[in-house]
């Protein structure tokens, strides 16, 4: 059976809230998204990054860590090795093998454009059509142009594309324009539509809504 991506699975008794699952793929992702230090990339500095910012001890999340990489996200080609550190202590076999560490794949570069615990995703999205093969370049610029401009609505448009992934009614890639669109959810339809009329309104009439609209924090 394929493993599957649960960064958004809920409890179902509490529709709000992320699983313990999700969590900790979340966290992994969020990560190596943000890591570039090999050394802070292992599963044990993983987890002790984890374990700090949720105030835990490490050696609880371990396991967890280790099952969501080794039997979920490697096996789904979100995260893959990236490499051997050396080791100068512990088994012998260990430090001739070494520690491996990880780094998100292309199609995990694009999993983590949906997380907004994420900040500076502007920089994955250039590295991730950087990685792209044979994208389509005027995809890319429609996409950098929301992303300067109307960034929250742009990522919208990632968290309703890879959860249409983790809901298996689509392959993440390759990243097709179409597709992409057509797995929009019905709040970015609502978005789209206010968007196309905002445009079309008289000035009047587009600064009365936006006096409207100030008062949304």
């Amino acid at each position: 059976m394929r493993p599957r991506l649960g960064i958004f699975e809920t409890f179902k008794t509490k529709r709000e809230e992320l699983t313990g699952e999700a969590q900790r793929q979340r966290a992994i992702i969020v990560c190596l998204a943000t890591q570039n230090n090999p050394a802070q990339c292992t599963r044990t500095a993983i987890a002790q990054k984890i374990a700090q910012e949720s105030g835990t001890v490490w050696k609880n999340i371990y396991s967890g860590i280790f099952r969501d990489l080794d039997e979920i996200l490697i096996p789904l080609g979100i995260v893959s090795e990236a490499g051997r550190l050396p080791l100068k202590r512990g088994p012998k076999a260990l430090q001739e093998k070494g520690m491996p560490y990880y780094a998100l794949t292309e199609s995990g570069l694009l999993v983590s454009l949906s997380l907004d615990e994420i900040i500076g995703r502007e920089k994955i999205l250039e590295k991730f059509f950087s990685a792209a093969k044979n994208h389509d370049s005027e995809f890319e610029e429609q996409i950098m142009t929301l992303v300067r401009f109307v960034p929250r609505f742009a990522y919208s448009l990632f968290k309703a594309y890879v959860k249409a992934y983790c809901d298996g009614r689509i392959e993440l890639l390759p990243l097709d324009k179409r597709r992409f669109l057509e797995a929009s959810d019905e709040t970015i339809l609502i978005q789209k539509e206010f968007l196309e009329s905002f445009a079309s309104m008289p000035k009047t009439e587009k600064e009365k809504t936006l006096n409207f609209l100030k008062g949304i924090s």
